[in-house]
């Protein structure tokens, strides 16, 4: 069997499948070329992440190719259902990167609150010659314990999100299709405590959030889940954290709630026509902005590594 993991894989997983005799290439193939390449090579499998997209006329101009795995959570850079109706077999690894994504958010959310990220940016260049302007703009941080975070989308992710927030102590409410409390268990000290987690609508988790963060697609007809409207109905001065899909959050919206103070701050770690993100986005002044690195740590690759490993095993 040839792979082609072509947005790359964790070294231990390469090392691992190769050991059961499966060649695996992780040179990256401009999409332009990949059809030409995936014929030419005879893969039987392609391995994706966010950058690489299979869509209809790549499916059906591979028809040697047996299955696509996404390593990561969403599916939505794959074509999923027609690859299935063509007998592709179509995976992803949806529980390897939930605590990953759920540090990144609660780093953007401790480093909204206290400017961190405007401080560093000026810091350096700056702070020699103007230290007490600097801690006199930077000095009204606020801190999270006893705030309300809004988790919109209460799968792992969302749930791994809600454990870190309530052991810091802020308190959490949910918004998701379900519509019934939930259940978060936390470890402390070796002892599992149970906590509940309201689950109530939309409208009334946006007026009650100090804090936001996003754990869905956009919706179907691809209006962004955070828009205008939905910005007017959050308390002056919350933050709000998108992880999830470029697209999910309305950019130009977010910008212009930043520009008027109805937003405090707002984290990015996924944007819309990625991978080129709008300039004036990437410049807008109370931004916090990382290029979509939600699951990008060596652990998190490694679980990733793990279950397209299992999953490619199974297959054979």
């Amino acid at each position: 069997m040839k792979i082609l993991a072509n947005d790359g894989i964790a070294e231990a997983a390469k090392i691992r499948l190769e050991s059961e005799g499966i060649t695996v290439h992780t040179d990256h193939i401009e999409q332009s070329l990949l059809v030409d390449a995936i014929n030419r090579e005879g893969y039987e499998g392609l391995l994706v992440r966010s950058a690489t997209k299979v869509r209809e006329p790549l499916i059906d101009a591979c028809p040697d190719l047996r299955f696509i795995g996404r390593g990561g959570v969403g599916v939505d850079n794959i074509d999923v259902e027609y690859a299935r109706s063509k007998g592709r077999v179509v995976f992803n690894t949806p529980a390897a990167s939930s605590q990953s994504v759920a540090e990144l958010v609660m780093a953007h959310l401790f480093g909204m609150a206290r400017f961190l990220p405007s401080a560093y940016r000026v810091m350096p260049e700056q702070g020699a010659t103007e230290f007490k302007k600097f801690k006199k703009a930077f000095g009204g941080g606020i801190e999270l314990r006893g705030k309300t975070l809004g988790i919109i989308g209460f799968g792992r992710i969302g749930r791994s999100v809600a454990q870190y927030a309530l052991g810091c102590g802020m308190e959490v409410v949910a918004s998701d299709l379900s519509g019934t409390e939930h259940t978060v268990n936390l470890v402390i000290g070796g002892q599992t405590v149970a906590v509940k987690v309201p689950s109530i609508p939309l409208d009334e988790l946006l007026k009650r959030s100090d804090a936001i963060s996003l754990h869905v697609p956009s919706q179907a007809n691809g209006r962004a889940v955070i828009g205008t409207d939905e910005l007017a109905k959050m308390k002056r001065g919350a933050m709000l954290v998108n992880t999830a899909r470029g697209g999910t959050v309305d950019e130009a919206a977010i910008c212009a709630a930043l520009e008027s103070g109805q937003l405090r701050s707002a984290a990015l770690d996924v944007f819309s026509g990625e991978p080129n993100p709008n300039p004036k986005v990437l410049s807008a002044v109370g931004l916090a902005l990382t290029p979509h690195t939600g699951a990008a740590t060596v652990e998190a690759q490694d679980r990733i590594g793990d279950e397209l490993v299992e999953q490619i095993l199974a297959l054979r």
